[in-house]
């Protein structure tokens, strides 16, 4: 039985080395390896202040299972300490280490620093805990002493206490010799500066700060504060406390001081990035009579606060950044791990913070540096690669940020591999796997193929990898992804590196014996250049930079140019430049504006390294934009205020340092001036003249200079100082007229007229008054409520307001009209309220908007900004009307337009395709009134990365090279860009992950590539990739590609491997290579039947050349007296055109045959309107033709030599013949039109007129057949009307050629009558046992042409045409017959 278990242990510690690559946190079941320890520390150092003299404690106590107490040591800035060689430092029982009488001098700070407590066990490891600073304090004493001071009854005051901030929280107050209470009315500061607020005779006394908790406490000087009463005087608003910037930990809270003082008495608000303050949100808090107090904060809190005091008609405004940090927290902790040796393993640590904390990993207390085997991934986790041994033992994870610091250990324990022990019965391992090779080599990964162990020694072998650098002790493994797998892909290797690999096979056993190294190279990278060293970016002027750079170090050849890259901060679009040179200066950018720049050098091989980016901002410059949306509002008899926005962003070309504001009485040309500073946007002008009219313009400054202003606007001041000491009375009517969807209202002012009105609100609602509010000018009398439901029952309420608030509420209700009402949308105000002040509809037509500007975004999106001139200056839309957009793109070319309505000044276009260049347009409409389009813009589309992959890939075998193949593509239809590249992948595994495919860059101008040096008989698969500047797009879908088996001795252009082998098929194994069956007397019963089908083409080809000699005797020596009988008519019909002549100048007629057609023709041109038959109609029967003229219009000149060109022709077709050259003659069938034909449909021409002349066109050829002419067969008789273009240059028997040109065809050189011309027999083929119908032929007689004449007589000299013709009938019959037994 313990002999059993014993094997089952050993079983057990087997298998889990069948799977090495998944690390265990636990060990397996039946394996006691050690246990994890448990190692932690209990209290760890904080940061601590002291001050020089005085003592300080820094915490540390660790404890563990061990049984050992763990060994504390500390160590200040790195560096170990030793509390032996120092007597002011002593190492506490419990690890802890306390310093007295602290040294601290201006040159001297031995115990200032960052510290850290080490523990340790001998055997086991070592840990670190956080770091604490210890910081040593100045000296405590008062930098000023607070001064005596009174303050009014109920107003407000602050007593400085000007220490160090480090001792700012050891300070209190006290006053007449006692600690002070505090209160919200009375606070100190953090800076420990003390506030009263609303002061009261209570508060007198005599106020001291003491600082405590240093030693000997110390304090101030007594200072006396009075309190007077208030005596209605007013004083300037002014702050005595400003905030300040702060950053405070989350968790905590702070207190922005914020203390005005004045009279009236100020009052103090809050808000952050513009927003006010929630007052229902219990964290915020205002004391002391305006600080704001916050809670317990939280990362969100960050932001700007302003403080804003308000006293009458003056603010003031003061602002501070609050951050708020985060201290590190662990989202994941490292945990402990059992591994063996020659895994990689992954210790994973996740944290969070604010701002994001830095990790470092720590072994046994000293600091890991990332190398070839430690690696830092995904930001915090430690990769160890081919653990050895002394890896083993404790590592932490240290987080770090400004807020603070953290640490986390795991224990690493490596498990050794049990053996099995000899006669334990177990079973035997597999042998080494054989035939190990590198069957891919790619730059960076390997494929490693082998072949199953000789002795398995069990079914589903599975397979580890263990490789290493040629020469390195660490090894590392990699197992493979099933069992049974034969190969494996090892990536992440180096390029042009020599690495060690060998295999071992695993069974239930446990694993087998090693193969034998292999040493593999891998391929080394593309020889691109280096980045350009000493980038350089110099602004030279608001809108020009100029960019320098070194010389790469590592061109790898010869530098043929560089691409300088910039892009604006903000967007995410990059720009592009090509430079020849090693500096640029690159103009037309936008004005004090931060930009990043980059180079790329080019060599043969591609693109290089890129430098690193290097951002500078253009210069500054004058406003470019006045400001915006000014305002004027008389205070008084004597002031106006006068109020602005900042120009845009993208004009003020710079930082803005203030404002002028210009004005001048009424016309006069005469300005004043008053400048305002920093980012105050409001002044007050005072020092007017009662009842007066004064225009204002502002302008931006910056340090270049003032920019443009805005465009003059006037105020007129009071005639008399109304009250403003309380609100507006209510107005003294209200009116409203309903409509179906607005409701117009008009009112009169309130009777008091002493008192300032600002302006109303009209609020309105169905059945309550409160659900939309309206704020309108003092000087308005009407208004229109728009947008309002048809047959509803509104409410409406108007009030008067001033600064002090709103005065009483009129009320008043309407119900809108019906939607059916008739009701005119264009309202005539002037008739409804019947008041001089309401404007008469304006007639003249909407203008188109100007200015339309495309400003490119993204990729996809367009903004469109206009102007419209129909507006008030400031471009402010008070009316109803929109604006219609419209672009399209012009590729392709009838695109439609697309539209999109807006209300405001721009649009944004999104959706649109990358890389296209777009052009917008807008118009604008307002009631029933529309303008024209306005002026195009355009504007392209940022590049994106292409989205769909290179198409029409094909993969074909290089002529004569079968380990070279070539691959063709098409650009992707959706390039989205200018393609910069190429990627071909390729790998024998189609399911292969795509980092084990073998890769080749293209560059983007070329659409083939070779592929060399792949393995024969071997199914390859490829893909590709384009990529442009913006990136890489997808693959294409994987092709397959067989190779050749073996390489052919002799390389014809056709022995071309073509794809996968078929099933049963012979490939270009030699030893089925194709043999002549005459190479061995011993021949199988296959090269007997090609033997004899070959003795039966070479007899029946004797045979038809006999026919062929005895068919033409027969044709030189028969005659009939019919045919003679034809001759004579035929030489009577054309007697009146006979010449003499030599019967030399024409040949007599030969056999010749057609290679191409493969066919019997005639050499004549005459035309037919049947490409099978010729004009001398070639029957089976002994019918004959009457001949009959033909009428011409090609030049006789011409003729001939077209003649002499196709004797030429059919001489070279003869001696081919004399040769030997057998070809196959083919007939052509009805069910198959012949390869080629002549046109089937006849060019009709008039008789009274010219016939066209078949000029250059004479050979031109259509796809044609036997069919064309069937329907013309069967009509019956047709004129001779139609001429019809010869069909092909055929070499045949032949008549004398008709002259081309001659003059124009008339009817009276027709000769005999027209029943003459009904005789005209037809010519029939057969085909295969199969009749086709008789295809008439009409042949038109020829003009009066004396060459014709001559031709012809010399023709019937030397030969007999219809005799031939029916001899040749007979003859092709049987060269048809012929043909189909030699095809069967």
């Amino acid at each position: 039985m313990a002999e059993w278990g014993a094997g089952l242990l050993l079983l057990l510690s087997c298998a889990s080395l069948l799977h090495p690559s998944a690390p265990s946190k636990h060990p397996s079941k039946g394996v006691s390896p050690r246990s994890f320890t448990a190692f932690w520390f209990s209290a760890e150092p904080a940061d601590t202040v002291t001050v020089r003299g005085g003592h300080a404690l820094l915490n540390c106590s660790a404890h563990s299972d061990w049984g050992t107490p763990p060994r504390i040591e500390w160590r200040k800035d790195g560096a170990i300490l030793d509390p032996a060689t120092d007597d002011r430092r002593q190492l506490l029982p419990d690890g802890s280490l306390l310093i007295s009488g602290v040294l601290h001098g201006k040159n001297n700070k031995p115990d200032e620093g960052v510290y850290q407590c080490v523990a340790s066990i001998d055997g086991l490891g070592s840990i670190g805990s956080r770091t604490a600073r210890l910081t040593v304090a100045a000296v405590p004493r008062f930098s000023s002493q607070p001064e005596v001071a009174s303050v009014h009854h109920g107003d407000s005051l602050v007593l400085t206490c000007d220490v160090s901030l480090d001792l700012a929280r050891f300070t209190r107050w006290e006053r007449d010799r006692q600690p002070l209470e505090l209160s919200p009315r009375v606070l100190q500061l953090p800076g420990a500066a003390l506030v009263v607020s609303t002061a009261t005779e209570a508060d007198v006394g005599r106020y001291r700060c003491v600082l405590e908790n240093l030693g000997p406490s110390k304090a101030s000087e007594e200072v006396e504060l009075q309190v007077v009463p208030e005596d209605g005087t007013e004083r300037e608003l002014q702050f005595l406390r400003q905030p300040e910037s702060v950053t405070v930990l989350a968790g905590e809270g702070t207190l922005l001081p914020c203390v005005a003082a004045g009279y009236p008495r100020p009052s103090v608000r809050w808000q952050r990035d513009n927003v006010p303050l929630s007052d229902s949100d219990g964290r915020f808090e205002i004391v002391g009579g305006g600080s704001l107090r916050i809670m317990d904060l939280t990362e969100d809190d960050t932001g700007t606060y302003s403080c804003l005091a308000e006293s009458g008609n003056e603010t003031i405004e003061a602002e501070a950044e609050l951050r708020v940090r985060v201290s590190p927290r662990f989202l994941k902790t490292p945990s402990s791990i059992y591994a063996y040796e020659s895994m990689d393993i992954d210790f994973q640590c996740d944290v969070t913070g604010s701002p994001p904390p830095t990790v470092k990993w720590v072994k046994n207390g000293d600091a890991i540096i990332p190398g070839d085997y430690f690696k830092i991934i995904n930001e915090h986790d430690l990769l160890i690669l081919g653990l050895v041994k002394s890896d083993e033992g404790f590592y932490q994870c240290l987080a770090e940020n400004d807020a603070g610091n953290i640490q986390s250990n795991a224990q690493l324990i490596i498990l050794d591999h049990t053996p099995a022990p000899p006669g334990s019965g177990r079973g035997p391992t597999p042998s080494a796997p054989r035939d190990v090779v590198a069957s891919l080599v790619s730059t960076r990964f390997v494929k490693l193929t082998w072949r199953p162990p000789a002795e398995p020694h069990g079914d589903n072998l599975t397979y580890s990898v263990f490789h290493r650098l040629e020469g390195a002790a660490r090894e590392r493994v990699q197992n493979g992804t099933r069992p049974g797998d034969l190969q494996v892909a090892v990536q992440n290797l180096l390029p042009d590196t020599r690495y060690s690999f060998r295999v071992v096979a695993h069974n239930r056993i446990g694993p087998g014996e090693s193969s034998a190294p292999i040493i593999v190279a891998t391929q080394p990278e593309l020889q691109v250049p280096g980045p350009a060293p000493n980038l350089q970016v110099a602004s030279v002027a608001p809108t020009s930079v100029t960019v320098s750079w070194g010389t790469p170090l590592t061109g790898n050849g010869e530098i043929q140019a560089y691409k300088l890259y910039y892009m604006e901060k903000g967007l995410d679009g990059e720009k592009d430049v090509d430079v020849a040179g090693l500096s640029y200066t690159l103009t037309g950018l936008k004005k004090f504006m931060e930009y990043s720049f980059r180079v790329v050098a080019y060599n043969k091989h591609g693109p290089g390294v890129s430098t690193e980016d290097v951002a500078v901002k253009t210069l500054s410059d004058v406003p470019s934009a006045p400001p915006q949306n000014l305002t004027l509002e008389a205070q008084n008899s004597k002031s106006v205020m006068v109020r602005w926005q900042p120009p845009p962003p993208d004009t003020q070309n710079g930082e803005l340092i203030g404002y002028k504001v210009r004005y001048r009485k009424g016309s006069r040309k005469s300005e004043a001036v008053e400048t305002t500073g920093g980012t105050q946007l409001y002044q007050l002008i005072d020092g007017l003249e009662r009842g007066t009219e004064y225009s204002f313009r502002v302008l931006a400054l910056t340090v270049n200079g003032s920019g443009p202003a805005t465009d003059w606007a006037t105020a007129e001041t009071f005639e008399s100082d109304l009250d403003e000491s309380r609100v507006p009375d209510a107005p003294t009517s209200l009116h409203v007229r309903p409509l179906v969807n607005s409701i117009v209202v008009s009112w009169t002012p309130p009777e008091n007229q002493d008192v300032v009105v600002r302006g109303y609100t009209i609020g309105y609602g169905i059945g309550s008054p409160h659900a939309q509010t309206v704020k309108v000018d003092h000087k308005q009398r009407f208004y229109s409520i728009e947008h309002l439901d048809p047959s509803s029952n509104y409410v409406i309420t108007l009030k008067a307001f001033n600064n002090l608030g709103e005065g009483l509420p009129l009320y008043e209700s309407a119900i809108t009209r019906p939607q059916s009402d008739p009701i005119d949308p264009d309202v005539d105000f002037y008739e409804i309220l019947h008041a001089p002040f309401t404007p008469a509809p304006d007639p003249s037509p909407m203008l188109p908007p100007v200015g339309v500007q495309a400003s490119v975004l993204s990729h996809d999106t367009i903004k469109v900004s206009w102007a419209d001139n129909s507006l008030p200056k400031n471009q402010k839309i008070t009316d109803s009307r929109w604006y219609t957009v419209r672009w399209k793109t012009n590729i392709p070319a009838n695109t439609k337009f697309k539209t999109a309505n807006t209300t405001t000044l721009s649009h944004m276009v999104t959706g649109l395709k990358p890389n296209t260049l777009y052009e917008f347009s807008v118009m604008v409409t307002k009631g029933r009134r529309i303008s024209t389009w306005s002026m195009t813009a355009h504007g392209t589309t940022f590049e994106s990365i292409p989205s769909s992959p290179p198409k029409d890939v094909t993969v074909v075998s290089k002529e004569g090279r079968p380990r070279t193949i070539i691959v063709n593509w098409q650009p992707p239809s959706e390039a989205n860009g200018k393609i910069t590249g190429y990627i071909i992948y390729y790998s024998t595994d189609v399911n292969a992950e795509v980092h084990n495919w073998v890769i080749e860059p293209v560059v983007g101008n070329r659409l083939t590539h070779q592929v060399q040096e792949l393995t024969l008989d071997t199914v390859y698969y490829f893909k590709l990739q384009a990529r442009n500047s913006k990136g890489m797009g997808p693959m294409s879908e994987a092709v397959q590609f067989r190779t050749p088996k073996v390489e052919p001795s002799d390389k014809m252009p056709n022995d071309q491997a073509s794809g996968p082998m078929k099933p049963g098929g012979r490939g270009s194994d030699p030893d089925h290579s194709p043999r002549s069956p005459f190479d061995k007397p011993g021949m199988s019963g296959s090269s007997d039947s090609h033997l004899l089908v070959i003795v039966i083409v070479i007899s029946m080809g004797v045979f038809t050349i006999i026919v062929v000699l005895v068919g033409a005797f027969f044709c030189t020596r028969r005659s009939s007296s019919h045919q003679k009988k034809k001759r004579a008519a035929s030489k009577s019909a054309n007697s009146s055109h006979k010449h003499k002549g030599s019967s030399k100048d024409l040949k007599p007629p030969d056999l010749w045959i057609h290679h191409e057609r493969l066919e019997l023709k005639p050499m004549d041109k005459s035309p037919d309107p049947n490409p099978a038959v010729s004009d001398t109609s070639i029957t089976h029967s002994s019918q004959d033709v009457v001949p009959t003229d033909t009428s011409v219009t090609t030049s006789g000149h011409q003729r001939r030599n077209s003649y002499r060109g196709l004797e030429a022709e059919d001489s070279v077709s003869a001696l081919g013949g004399r040769r030997g050259i057998r070809p196959k003659i083919v007939m052509p069938f009805d069910t198959q039109p012949p390869q080629q034909s002549a046109r089937s449909t006849p060019s009709v021409e008039p008789l009274p007129g010219s016939i066209p002349h078949s000029g250059p066109t004479e050979h031109a050829q259509t796809e044609g057949g036997f069919h064309g002419s069937a329907p013309d067969a069967e009509s019956g008789f047709h004129p001779p009307t139609a001429h019809v273009r010869p069909s092909h240059p055929l070499k045949s028997f032949a008549v004398p050629p008709v002259p081309a040109h001659g003059p124009a065809f008339e009817p009276a050189a027709l000769t005999g009558p027209p029943s003459q011309l009904a005789s005209v027999k037809t010519a029939s083929v057969g085909t295969l046992n199969r009749a086709r119908p008789p295809m008439a032929v009409t042949v038109p007689s020829a003009p009066d042409i004396p060459e014709t004449s001559k031709m012809l007589e010399e023709a019937e000299s030397s030969y007999e045409r219809d005799e031939l013709s029916e001899e040749m009938a007979h003859l092709e019959g049987l060269m048809k017959d012929l043909n189909t037994i030699t095809t069967a």
